[in-house]
Parts: C-alpha cells; structure tokens; sequence
C-alpha cells in the first residue's frame, strides 16, 4: 500500500542530501550495517538480522533463505538534519551489475571490510568500479569482535592492494572478545558501549596503552590534510597543529575526500551494535552532496556536441534509468537518478536513446520493497517510475526541447549458460515472456534460441547467478520447467591478419543492388573486443555506406566459423571498394561486408578462447599441496600465495571456468571443509588447439 506525500525540495535542500552507496566482498557485513543505520536514524524500530531472514533491505524469498544479497535494494533515512539515500549492494560476484549500475548513479560510497578476511576479491572489484566512476569513499573496518579481527592490518591492505591513501579517523579498543569501544582521532577522546544495543554511548579518556598510537595517526592525519587545505599546511609547517579546530579538521577532511586524496577509515562491530552512529556521521560530514560533485556531462543527441547539466530543479531534466525491476503490484518499477529539472507525476518525459517519449503514471520513493507516492523527483534525488514502456537500463530521460544524451552504463558479458525447457508446450509462452521480464531487469542476463536444436538458452555471470534465475522463473514467475547442465560461453578469435574482399550484385530486371568492399582482419590484444577503422577513399566507396559497411561486419561477428560463438578481440579495416552509378545502394554494402567477413575469418586461423577466472582460495598450510596441486590438474596457474591471519595461507590463481564446475564440493573434499574460495572473471584466453579439436568434436 502506498502513502502519497506532498514533497517540497527547496534548491537549498541539496545541500543536505547524500546519495551512498554501501558495498563490500560477500560476508562482510553491508546489510547488517545497512540495518544497524536504519534503527539508529529512527527509520526502522526494530533491527533486522541476516541469519533470522529478518532484514528490511534483503526482502526476496532467495535472499532470506540463503542469507545474501541478490539485488540492489534502495532506502532513506535522516540524520543530523541531512538526508541520507542509501543503496544496499550484493556482495557476491554473480550479482556485480547491481554494484555498477548503482555506483554509476551515486555521489559517494562507504566499503565495508572485515577485519579478519581484510581486502577481499569482491572488494577490490568494487574499489576498481568506483575508481571508473571518481566516487569518493569511507571506509568501515568492520567485525572487529570477530577472532582474528586486525585493524591496522586491514588499514595496511587498502593501501597496498587497492593503491588508496586510508586515513584513520578511529580505531578500536581492543579487539575479537576486548572489543569495547572507539578512539576518536579527531576529538582525542574514547568512546564506549554501554548497552547491547548500542544506543548508550559513554565518552572516556583515551586508554594509556593508545595514546601513542592516537599521536600517530594524528601526525598522519595532519600530514595528509596538509596537502589538500593551505590553511592546515601553513600551521603543520609552523608546529601549530594545536591551534587546528575540530571544524578545520573536518572542513579539510570534506574537501580531501571529495577530490579523492584520502579515504577516512572507520571501525566497529555492526552486528554487535558499536560504531555505527561514527559512520552516520561522518557519511555527512565528508561525503558529498549533489552540489559538490561536477555537473553531468553528455552529448546532443542532434549536435553531438557536449552539454552539461547543473544539479538544479530550475535546469532542463536530465535523468538515467539505472535499474528495472519487476514489481507484483505495480508491474515494472524503472529506478532513476535526477540530476537536473525535475519528473513529475502524470506528465510526459523524453527517452533520448530511444527518440520517443514515456508517460510517468506514478513516482514512488522505496524503502527495500516498500513504496511511497510523491509528485515529483526534483535534481539529486533517487525514485522509481510506474509506467515506462520501453526505457530500459542506461536510457536518459530529459526535456523534449532541450536532448541530453547520457553516458550509458557498460555491463559484462555472461560467461555461462544453461538450457532450459518448459515442462509443455502450453508454458513456451508463458516462460517466453517471463525471460523477457527477468532479461529486462538484468543486462547481463541474455537469452537466445539455439538455431539448430531449437533449445532455450540462458546465459549469466556464473553459477549461482543463472540458479537464482531459475528459481525466480519457477517460484515467482510459475514457470514450470527443467534446466540443463552448464555450458561455457566461448568466444572466437582469429590469430593472424588477412585481406578478404565482398561483393554483393543482384540484378531483377529493373534497378539493380550492387555492393563492394575490401577488408582486412588482424587479431588484437586480449580484452580490445571490436574495433572499426575506414581507410578507403570517398571515391571508391562513399562516406554514406561506411555505417552500412559497418554493421554488416558487426552482424557477422555474432557468429564465428568453428561454432558460431561470438567474434571478439578483432580489429576490421575498411581499405577498398567500389561503387556503381546506379545500383550501389547501402543494403547491398551491408551483405558485402557480411559476406567478407565470413570468408575472410576462415583464413585467419580461427581459434576459440575460454573465460578465465580469478580465484582466491583460503587454505589451512597443511592443505596447500592438496591445492596447489588440483589447480594444475585443473589448467590453472596460480599468480600468487602470501600468508593470511592466523596458519592460512591465500593462494591466488587463473583457472578456465570450464575446469571449476562443481569446485566447491572437490575443495571442501580436499581441505576437510577448512578452505574457502572466491571467484570473479578475469578475461578470455585462447583454447589449447587438442582441447580446442575435442570442442568442436574433431577427435574422438
């Protein structure tokens, strides 16, 4: 049930909005901390637990059940007189288009770390994903109750493995059961808990065995603000750090995190209630605000000149549609970040990927998988539409009058697939559109019709992801069905250049269809994916049948020789041609580049390439050779091994997907159930040629 609230934002009001993100490798504690800062801001009245499926933020069945995030849950709270939009993400790598798409719509982020597992996998992909966006950050060292927990170890890894600059604001009293309380650099002062549920704070002084360490970290604090703010640099210089107010200390800080020199680094236990108002307020006090951060940039779509936008509800809209999710209620919810103008409710908005224009029937502003209706989402906001026909993720929303084209969101490519059936024919269509709506919601989850056997396939970032598509095309959708075992998603390649020529004549009596082309096709390195370049003279082919010429190499690098996966890693030039008077026309250059393409793979020594994954295993040492062993058996290389907390060692290798099906049972087997691993894609690698002939069935 929605309530319909009249909201007026004054251009004011910007100031104290903040839009975070929070994000972390899985197990880290970003829900329970999500939670924690819900009940502390008076959102919510009761905590929610992860381990009791009690949460507010993981609200799908599958999340409650399995104890993760899924999907990237949106809410708001209010604290210190500021208001706080919050994005919850996953933390498990299959689930990693949730984690972009909202980082590409988010002024700041909070990456929480535990404080026994440190700098993990998924940590480090979400740090790279902020670095692409220039998202300044804090981050929460967090389960400092845990056994092993090392706070000054996790501060060391951000600054090796991730290539920040942490700047402690606190650190803990104590650690694993001694964990007590919080000193606060800033204030120079301790803080303790004083009841379970964290609301009783008690300032003491700072214990004797942590003054040292407190002057430490303040040296360090002032030594890193001296060179963002002249005003901190002059007194450090002139051993004046004593005349620094709290409010110089924290105005520097602002400014240091906003143009990305320092990361703030906080701590505490979330689960156990202690250090998470700290956070709230410093999520106000450093992170930035809709009017802190640049101006959108983009492009007319008519001009393609570049255009900007200020964070203002009086400018000309500018919005992206970030996210797609399939509401039981209210049918399709399109999330959107407004940076400029404002949407409101019952009027139209243009869609300027699409040239056409959407009517809003409702806005609504979500708490996980609870609504509330408002008039209108004005700049620096976050909402949901009700009513979009065709935007889809990465589309920009603006005034007719005056186009803004918006940089679109880039997502990866699916690594794995599976088939999948109807249990009869009567559930084709029904599983048909069911697909459509799981597709639409997930960019990286692609569907295709096998054209030779006719089957269904399903193509997602791993395992777990494509097992919970399913289980939401069963269960929520009621789509009944089977599903087949998993497949690689291979790509092809070529590995050496070529020249190949295309000709398209077609002649009916009347006007004919004539297209000419002359290409070149040379590998490139991992990772370039398609790259176009025209060097052939408006004389011999026109400038108007290059875009043709284009796309007809585009549709057959869909399809490769050996087994009609897709093409990648390939660089195709434009270098001759020829034209007709009468008959060139753009169809036929289309068919003419096609069809060069496809001869001309065929002597370019085709090969397929594999996906490769990065896989971090923790181990016991007595386990080590066990591992390192079955990595080689495997066709893995390991890349690195380092001791972890504790007799761990942390072995990190590349190992072909195709080899680690099922590599969670055999690890488990292996180690006694005692070693842990993670995994996320890392790139495509060629196959070796006799694996590559029992592939494609050449051997016996």
């Amino acid at each position: 049930m929605c309530k319909r609230q009249k909201k007026i934002m004054p251009n004011d009001a910007l100031k104290t909005t903040r839009n975070i993100g929070i994000a972390a490798h899985i197990d880290a504690g970003k829900t329970t901390t999500t939670e924690r800062i819900l009940f502390y801001s008076g959102r919510v009245h009761r905590m929610g637990e992860v381990d009791e499926g009690t949460t507010q933020m993981d609200w799908m069945e599958q999340e409650q059940e399995r104890g993760i995030t899924i999907t990237s849950a949106a809410t708001y709270c209010a604290w210190n007189g500021h208001s706080i939009n919050i994005i919850d993400t996953p933390g498990h790598v299959d689930f990693t288009v949730e984690v972009e798409r909202s980082l590409r719509v988010l002024d700041g982020m909070v990456a929480i770390f535990c404080a026994v597992g440190g700098v993990q996998p998924q940590s480090e992909t979400v740090w790279r994903q902020a670095d692409r966006y220039n998202i300044p950050r804090l981050a929460f060292i967090n389960k400092m109750d845990r056994t092993g927990a090392d706070f000054f170890h996790v501060v060391d890894r951000v600054r090796t493995r991730l290539g920040a600059n942490p700047v402690v604001i606190n650190f803990p009293i104590g650690a694993e059961d001694s964990f007590t309380g919080i000193v606060d650099v800033i204030r120079q002062t301790g803080f303790t808990y004083t009841d379970d549920a964290g609301s009783e704070i008690r300032e003491i002084p700072v214990p004797m065995d942590l003054k040292d360490t407190l002057e430490d970290m303040r040296t360090t604090l002032f030594e890193c603000l001296a060179d963002a703010d002249d005003g901190i640099a002059d007194k450090y210089l002139n051993d004046a750090t004593a005349s620094i107010t709290e409010q110089e200390i924290h105005a520097a800080i602002r400014k240091a995190v906003i143009s990305g020199a320092i990361v703030p680094v906080l701590c505490g236990s979330s689960l156990k209630n202690k250090g998470v108002q700290k956070l709230l307020d410093a999520i106000v006090a450093y992170l930035p605000s809709p009017l802190d951060i640049p101006a959108v940039k983009g492009v007319d779509p008519k001009t393609g000149e570049t255009v900007e936008r200020q964070a203002d509800p009086a400018e000309h809209t500018a919005a992206l549609a970030f996210k797609i999710a399939h509401d039981q209620h209210v049918g399709h919810l399109t999330y959107i970040r407004v940076y400029s103008g404002s949407i409101k409710s019952g009027t139209k908005i243009y869609n300027a990927n699409k040239n056409a224009q959407e009517r809003v029937n409702r806005i609504l502003r979500m708490h996980a998988n609870h609504r509330e209706q408002l008039e209108e989402l004005t700049a620096g906001e976050l909402g949901a539409v009700v009513g979009l026909k065709i935007t889809t993720t990465g589309d920009t929303l603006c005034s007719e009058h005056k186009k803004i084209l918006l940089e679109n969101i880039s997502f990866p490519e699916p690594v794995i697939s599976v088939a999948i059936e109807p249990k009869s024919v009567a559930e084709m269509e029904k599983m048909g559109k069911s697909l459509d709506a799981l597709g639409r919601e997930d960019p990286t989850f692609k569907v295709t019709i096998n054209e030779d056997t006719g089957q269904t396939i399903i193509s997602g970032m791993g395992e777990l992801h494509l097992e919970i598509i399913t289980d939401r095309l069963f269960r929520e959708f009621g789509v009944e069905g089977k599903v087949g075992r998993p497949m690689v998603a291979y790509k092809e390649t070529i590995t050496r250049k070529t020249r190949s020529e295309g000709k398209y004549i077609h002649q009916t009596g009347g006007r004919g269809q004539y297209g000419h082309v002359v290409l070149e096709l040379e590998p490139l390195d991992p990772g370039s994916g398609f790259v176009w370049e025209t060097k052939v003279s408006t004389a011999r082919v026109p400038r108007e049948y290059w875009p043709e010429a284009r796309s007809g190499v585009e549709d057959a690098l869909t399809s490769g020789p050996l087994a009609g996966y897709p093409v990648i890693d390939i660089k195709v030039t434009l270098v001759d041609g020829s034209v007709h008077d009468e008959d060139s026309i753009a169809l036929a250059y289309r068919i003419a580049a096609s069809k060069a393409v496809r001869d001309g793979m065929d002597n370019a020594r085709p090969m397929l390439k594999e996906p490769i994954m990065d896989v971090e295993i923790v181990t016991p040492d007595n386990c080590m050779g066990e591992v390192i062993n079955d990595i080689n058996a495997r066709r893995g290389r390991p890349t690195s091994m380092e001791p972890g907390r504790g007799n761990v060692q942390v072995v990190r290798a590349r190992i072909p997907l195709s080899e680690l099906f099922g590599y969670a049972t055999d690890l488990r087997s292996r180690t006694q159930g005692r070693a842990t691993y993670s995994m996320e894609f890392a790139e495509y690698r060629e196959v070796p040629e006799d694996m590559q002939d029992v592939l494609l069935g050449k051997t016996a």
